[in-house]
């Protein structure tokens, strides 16, 4: 790859969402910002190699983009009012600076809007402020591509027919908006924990980085939400093992043979105190949420020196806890490697074999599957299962470790 290009993925990573968010902000229509955007950064493509990387990227692209955008808006009709109207948009006076000033998260807010959908809110997040492509999203959601390209372009509809502004909410109706927010978040870190496009690195640091600097805004804007506090723990905990998660042959790394002195100590501690800030509430008699459960989860695992350390007991009474809030298949799934160190892997097969309907188009699902066969000496079942899980498992990392896993089979 030539310095131009790596300058350029660089620049989608780090500049995308703030050149959508800056045109956001000017034009109040999220259609001609995603499309200035993308023009901007296929000229980028165009200029760059033979032209130079400029000195500061993120201008260069937001400048090209907002010409594009005004050169859109005149070409349309009634360009003259739609115009005005774009430079009224510019020329109003700053918002006051308070103690969350970003663009990012502004357009966070107006693409978790209560007028849509929640799945619509997390789709078009993802999409606007994360940079994700169509086809990622949709094997986030563990649907068509079609099928999400329809639903990103109904919500942009919905916002545009709605008038709903760029901005941030009120004070009063914060934390009725912050759950949304919180899903698309949760869902940009796990892209980023372990990326299911077959072209992209197994795991994207741009994309966990970015989730977690947005979740520190939002805890600072709600420091009293339980949910964002162990949004964040849950975060860090889980990128404190990034650096382990991945061999240097580009192999993902599970869990059980990671190198825990690898770990980063610093995200840890903040983690567990986060963690303990929440058992202390909830001993106090405020039920825990989803993501706090999560994050203790994670602290469970992340307090053990060993795998052979782990209090799976714990474990297993935390995802019973987990179940009760949010009965899906994928979290009885987890629930089940849990009940495999404690019962055995044939009474856990038995669970998992019942969640077979729901999780059909799941790689994780037969991952998970085919280590509970072999680990039962049923070699031939297992590999079928290793062969499902491969075939759907988009990241390259997690692909090369279940193809050294099938090979191994006796």
């Amino acid at each position: 790859m030539s310095d131009a290009e790596e300058a350029i993925t660089r620049a989608h990573h780090g500049e995308w969402a703030r050149v959508v968010a800056a045109l956001t902000r000017r034009f109040g229509d999220l259609d001609i910002a995603e499309e200035a955007a993308a023009e901007a950064f296929a000229t980028a493509v165009e200029r760059w190699p033979a032209d130079g990387v400029p000195p500061n990227p993120g201008a260069w692209l937001t400048m090209t983009a907002n010409r594009k955008a005004i050169d859109r808006i005149r070409r349309e009709n009634k360009r003259d009012d739609k115009h005005r109207e774009a430079q009224m948009t510019c020329d109003d006076p700053p918002e006051p600076v308070g103690a969350i000033d970003d663009d990012r998260l502004r357009l966070i807010f107006t693409c978790c809007h209560p007028a849509l959908a929640m799945e619509a809110r997390v789709a078009l997040t993802l999409r606007m402020v994360g940079g994700l492509t169509v086809p990622e999203i949709a094997r986030a959601f563990l649907v068509q591509g079609t099928t999400m390209e329809r639903r990103i372009t109904r919500a942009k509809a919905k916002i545009k027919a709605a008038r709903i502004p760029y901005r941030m909410p009120s004070a009063d109706d914060l934390p009725a908006r912050v759950s949304g927010v919180l899903a698309v978040l949760f869902l940009v870190f796990n892209e980023g924990y372990l990326a299911s496009g077959p072209d992209t690195d197994p795991v994207r640091h741009d994309l966990t980085t970015e989730a977690i600097r947005l979740t520190r805004l939002i805890r600072t804007l709600l420091p009293q939400d339980g949910e964002v506090a162990g949004l964040l723990a849950l975060m860090l905990l889980t990128e404190a093992r990034r650096t382990a998660r991945v061999s240097a042959g580009g192999e993902l790394v599970p869990l059980a043979e990671q190198d825990r002195g690898a770990w980063d100590a610093e995200l840890i501690a903040e983690g567990h105190r986060l963690v303990r800030e929440r058992l202390a509430a909830a001993a106090a008699g405020v039920a825990p949420g989803r993501y706090q459960i999560l994050a203790a989860i994670n602290a469970v695992h992340t307090s053990a020196r060993d795998i052979r350390d782990t209090d799976w007991s714990q474990v297993l009474a935390l995802y019973d806890q987990l179940v009760r809030l949010d009965p899906s298949p994928i979290i009885a799934l987890n629930r089940a490697i849990a009940v495999a160190e404690l019962d055995g892997p044939q009474v856990a097969l038995a669970i998992v074999d019942r969640l077979a309907e729901a999780l059909a188009g799941y790689h994780a699902y037969h991952a998970t599957r085919a280590d509970l066969l072999r680990r039962l000496g049923r070699s031939q079942q297992s590999r079928a299962a290793y062969d499902r899980a491969i075939e759907l498992a988009g990241n390259t990392g997690e692909t090369a470790y279940l193809t050294r896993r099938r090979a191994q089979l006796q």
